[in-house]
């Protein structure tokens, strides 16, 4: 009688020098042998547990085989390792590597939860689960950040808010068509945190949104919240609101300005600030034309819409006139509300287009994650999945924090899992102790070693 697994073996006959057999038969190996690691990310942040307390438990005690914080670690790290969906669980369910993430012999422990036990997870929570999910995702991040920055080092945060699209191809609730991207979508909301001046930002918030909502819509209710961890986790701290156009508002820009922060906007060209920057961008033509390249020009004025009831607000002009080769010039006049000080320039050109790096983020989260993978027909479900799909963004964001000083310090999501999470491993155990056996000719074992010193491992 032949073995499962000779039934699954290839045969290569003439490839090589000698007949080639390629036969799955090792029962205690895993393709995830680097995502120990991620573990490691997790209990320095706290961030599971903190997400499975938000979450109640309703089933009946005697039928229960799988824990909420089971659930939870087990779809954030297997989000975290490339297994986005659901569906991936019946191959990972006896993954050495993935039950060993969940605190279980890696050997003979339990399965990992069913497909179905996911799903059904998945379509549980109530709003107010999902809200406090969401506030503990934001509390996880600015806290391991004022460990690790201290409350006091910490001067200036910028605050970045971006919506973007997530397409729909079912019968999800909520998804409507939108002009703007010509798709049946949602418009989910992305928050970004960045720290005094370092390079990365840091995901805090992703809110799911009807695929009709306006960009400002939840906007305040997120900047309250966390302004008011910042606060409390920085009593020094400036805070800076950066925010692309159509968040430019009278309810927001008043809500700003009483909570006491700096703000720098984008605003939506009309009549009356098209004429304040008809002398500017009449001298950018004559750059441009005398250059024959793109020239820009940049002024500043004081402006009050309508909705703002005469408020007037500082508005910075950049007069732009666009050439390209074989096409006639274009003028591209843009405006920014703002209540900082200093030269027009320099205020959009290093403050406002800072704003630029998180669309390099945001392709990361549906890229490197996927989390635009929001296929339930419940709305409540789908932001449950983009929660634990940012979950598992933060948990990669720290891992590159902690490779900052080596080859992947600033490696994309996809790039950081093939080098440092997809490494073939056979596990071992004994009565005192598991080991993991990696391969000794992993291209990015030093790395690999420096980066679990660094997550709290010691010389074995």
């Amino acid at each position: 009688m032949r073995d499962d697994s000779t039934r699954q073996s290839v045969l290569f006959p003439d490839l090589f020098s000698k007949p080639l057999v390629a036969q799955f038969d090792e029962q205690h190996g895993s393709s995830d042998g680097g995502a120990i690691l991620l573990k490691a990310c997790d209990a320095r942040l706290g961030l599971t547990r903190r997400l499975a307390a938000s979450l109640a438990d309703r089933r009946q005690a005697g039928k229960v085989e799988h824990t909420i914080g089971d659930l939870v670690r087990q779809r954030i790290f297997g989000i975290a390792c490339g297994y986005a969906d659901a569906n991936d669980a019946a191959r990972l369910a006896d993954d050495p590597i993935h039950k060993l993430l969940l605190d279980r012999d890696p050997l003979s422990g339990l399965s990992l939860a069913s497909q179905s036990t996911l799903s059904r997870f998945e379509n549980a929570p109530s709003r107010a689960e999902l809200y406090r999910m969401s506030v503990a995702l934001a509390e996880s991040v600015i806290e391991r950040h004022r460990k690790r920055l201290g409350a006091r080092r910490v001067k200036h945060v910028t605050v970045d808010l971006d919506p973007t699209d997530d397409p729909t191809h079912g019968q999800q609730q909520l998804t409507f068509f939108n002009g703007h991207y010509n798709t049946w979508c949602y418009l989910p909301m992305a928050g970004f945190l960045t720290l005094n001046h370092e390079a990365e930002q840091y995901l805090f918030a992703y809110v799911l949104r009807a695929g009709n909502a306006p960009a400002k819509q939840g906007a305040i209710g997120i900047l309250d919240r966390v302004i008011e961890q910042l606060r409390k986790n920085f009593p020094r701290v400036r805070i800076l609101v950066r925010l692309d156009g159509g968040f430019a508002g009278p309810a927001l820009l008043n809500f700003l300005e009483a909570a006491g922060v700096d703000y720098i906007i984008g605003m939506a060209e009309n009549k009356v600030l098209t004429r304040r920057a008809k002398r500017l961008m009449g001298k950018a033509r004559r750059r441009s034309k005398r250059s024959g390249k793109t020239a820009h020009v940049y002024g500043h004025t004081r402006y009050a819409a309508h909705s703002w009831k005469k408020r007037k607000r500082h508005v910075i002009i950049k007069a732009e006139v666009v050439q390209l080769e074989g096409r006639t010039p274009k003028d591209n006049p843009r405006f920014v509300v703002t209540n900082l000080k200093g030269a027009p320039r320099r205020l959009y050109k290093k403050v406002y287009c800072g704003r630029a790096e998180i669309e390099n983020r945001i392709k990361e989260l549906h890229h490197g994650l996927e989390i635009d993978r929001t296929s339930c027909t419940s709305f409540l479900a789908n932001q449950l999945r983009v929660l634990l799909a940012a979950a598992a963004y933060v948990l990669m964001q720290e891992l590159r924090l902690v490779a900052r000083h080596g080859k992947c310090a600033r490696a994309q999501v996809s790039t950081l899992r093939e080098r440092l999470l997809k490494l073939g491993a056979r596990v071992e155990r004994s009565v005192r102790r598991i080991v993991l056996h990696l391969p000794s000719a992993f291209a990015y074992r030093a790395e690999w070693r420096r980066i679990a010193r660094s997550l709290g491992a010691a010389p074995a």
